[in-house]
C-alpha cells in the first residue's frame, strides 16, 4: 500500500522529471489483500477503485485555476452552513483563502484586504494573541492563522495590527516547564502548539531563547520508533505532527536533534503506490491535505541533508513529485472549483489550501517538475517553513535548496520590527532564521510617499 523510493546517483542524471504514469503502470499497484480481508483493506480497495476510474479516463492533467479562484473569492463573502462548525476558526478561513489565492497567483482589491485586516483586528485579544473570532479567547492555532494572513496581505495596516508585546506575553503564558506549549490557557499540549508558537515568534521577531528553553528537547521526544513525530511523546507518528516537529526544529536551529534517516524512511513510505498522494499515518487512506503536511517536509529534509552530507546533491525532492501532481490534478479537483481530500468527497477550503500547497511543493524542486502544460498548471512557489513566503531553491554555487539558503532567505524577508521586544539580540546565525518583516514595511512606506 505504500510507496518507497530508493535513492541512487542515477536519479541526478534525469533531465526531465515530468513523466506521467500510464494506466497500466498504475494498475499494477493495486492492493493485494493476500486472503486477509479487513476493514482497512476494504476501505483501501474502495479508495483505489475511485482513483482508478479517474486515471482510466486518461485525461490531460489541467489545473482549473479560474474555478478555484471563483470559489475562493465567493467564500470570502459567503459560506454555506457546513462551515458553521468553524465559527471558532474564522482566522483560519481567512488564511486558507488568502494563501490559496496567493498560490494561484491571484490578488484581491485593496479594499478587500483592508476589510480582512479589520476583521482580524477584532479577533485580537487584549491579553495578546488572536481568538477564533471577535470576543473569543486567544488560542495558538488562530493566532498562527491570523499572523500569517496579515503577512500575506503585507501592508502597513496589516502589520501594525499585531500587538507584539501582547503576543510575547501570550506565548509566555502558554509555555510549560518542559518547553512544550498549550494551545490555549489550560488547554491541550501537543506539537502543534510548539510549531504555532515558534512560527509566529520568528515571524514577528519576538523570539527569545528564554521563551523556547527546553523546547527542542521536548520536540525530539515526540519522534517515534517509526521515524515520524507524534503529537506528544509516546503517541503515534502522524503527517501533520511530523511537519510541525521538523519545521519547529528548523526554526529553532536544532535539526541535529532529529533522526533524519528514520524520518525519511517513514515519510517516503507514506506516499501511496497507486494513488500517488500521501496518507497521514501507516495503513490509512490517501488524503489531499497530506500533499503538504507530508510533502512539505521534503524540502526541509533536502536542506538538512545538503548541510550534513557534503556529497548530497539532487535537483529533485526525495519523493515522486509527478505522481503527487497526478493525484492532485486528476483526483482532487472538484468540477465546480475547490479541491477535495479524495474522489467522491465534498470540496472545502481547508483541502483546497493544502492540496494547492502540496502542488506548489511538488512543482518547485530545485529543477522545476511540472506535469501538463506549464503555462496553465504552474503555481507560485511557497516557503516550506512558513507557507506565506516563497523561498529560493537554488544557491550561488550549485542547484538545490540548503539549510543555509533558508537562513539567508529568512534574514532578508520582511519583518514587523527591527528591534526586539525583549532580551538581547541573538547571534547572527540564530537570529537570521527569523522572518524580518521590517524591510517590507519600509518598501510599503516608500510606495505610499
Amino acid at each position: 500500500m505504500c510507496f518507497s523510493i530508493m535513492w541512487n546517483s542515477e536519479f541526478n542524471d534525469v533531465d526531465d522529471g515530468t513523466h506521467v504514469r500510464s494506466y497500466t503502470e498504475v494498475l499494477k499497484e493495486r492492493t493485494d489483500e493476500e486472503g486477509l480481508e479487513t476493514a482497512t483493506t476494504i476501505e483501501q480497495i474502495r479508495a483505489e477503485k475511485n482513483v482508478l476510474k479517474l486515471y482510466k479516463l486518461n485525461k490531460e492533467p489541467i489545473l482549473t485555476r479560474h474555478k478555484h479562484v471563483a470559489l475562493l473569492k465567493k467564500s470570502l463573502i459567503n459560506l454555506n452552513e457546513s462551515y458553521e462548525c468553524l465559527d471558532s476558526s474564522r482566522p483560519w478561513l481567512c488564511y486558507w483563502i488568502l494563501h490559496s489565492l496567493h498560490i494561484l497567483g491571484e490578488s484581491l482589491e485593496e479594499e478587500e484586504y483592508s476589510q480582512i485586516v479589520g476583521f482580524l483586528a477584532k479577533c485580537q485579544s487584549e491579553k495578546g494573541g488572536f481568538g477564533g473570532g471577535p470576543g473569543q479567547h486567544p488560542h495558538l492555532a488562530p493566532t498562527y492563522a491570523a499572523v500569517n494572513a496579515l503577512c500575506i496581505i503585507g501592508t502597513r495596516e496589516a502589520y501594525t495590527v499585531i500587538d507584539r508585546k501582547g503576543l510575547y506575553h501570550f506565548l509566555l503564558s502558554l509555555r510549560g516547564e518542559d518547553g512544550a506549549f498549550s494551545m490555549h490557557m489550560d488547554g491541550e499540549v501537543d506539537i502543534r502548539g510548539v510549531y504555532c508558537a515558534v512560527s509566529v515568534a520568528r515571524l514577528t521577531n519576538v523570539y527569545t531563547p528564554e521563551l523556547f528553553k527546553g523546547t527542542e528537547e521536548w520536540i525530539a521526544k515526540c519522534q517515534t520508533w517509526e521515524g515520524g513525530f507524534g503529537g506528544c511523546p509516546g503517541m503515534e507518528a502522524h503527517g501533520g505532527y511530523a511537519y510541525c516537529g521538523l519545521a519547529s526544529l528548523v526554526l529553532l536551529g536544532k535539526t541535529n536533534l532529529c533522526r533524519i534517516p528514520s524520518l525519511l524512511r517513514w515519510i517516503v513510505n507514506r506516499q501511496m503506490r497507486l494513488e500517488g498522494g500521501f496518507q497521514g499515518r501507516t495503513n490509512k487512506l490517501v488524503d489531499g491535505c497530506y500533499s503538504f503536511w507530508q510533502g512539505g517536509a521534503f524540502p526541509l529534509i533536502h536542506a538538512i541533508l545538503s548541510k550534513e552530507e557534503k556529497v548530497f546533491h539532487s535537483n529533485y525532492w526525495l519523493f515522486n513529485q509527478e505522481a503527487l501532481q497526478e493525484y492532485i490534478l486528476l483526483c482532487c479537483q472538484h468540477p465546480s472549483g475547490g479541491l477535495v481530500d479524495k474522489p467522491e468527497r465534498n470540496r472545502d477550503i481547508y483541502h483546497t489550501c493544502y492540496a494547492l500547497s502540496g502542488l506548489s511543493i511538488a512543482q518547485n524542486s530545485p529543477r522545476p517538475s511540472i506535469i501538463g502544460p506549464p503555462n496553465i498548471n504552474a503555481v507560485e512557489m511557497i516557503h516550506p517553513v512558513n507557507t506565506n513566503q516563497a523561498a529560493p531553491f537554488t544557491t550561488s554555487t550549485r542547484p538545490g535548496i540548503s539549510e543555509s539558503s533558508l537562513v539567508e532567505h529568512y534574514s532578508t524577508t520582511p519583518n514587523i520590527a527591527r528591534e526586539r521586544v525583549y532580551g538581547e539580540r541573538e547571534s547572527k546565525d540564530a537570529l537570521s532564521i527569523g522572518l524580518l518583516i521590517d524591510s517590507r514595511l519600509h518598501l510599503v512606506q516608500r510606495r505610499e510617499m
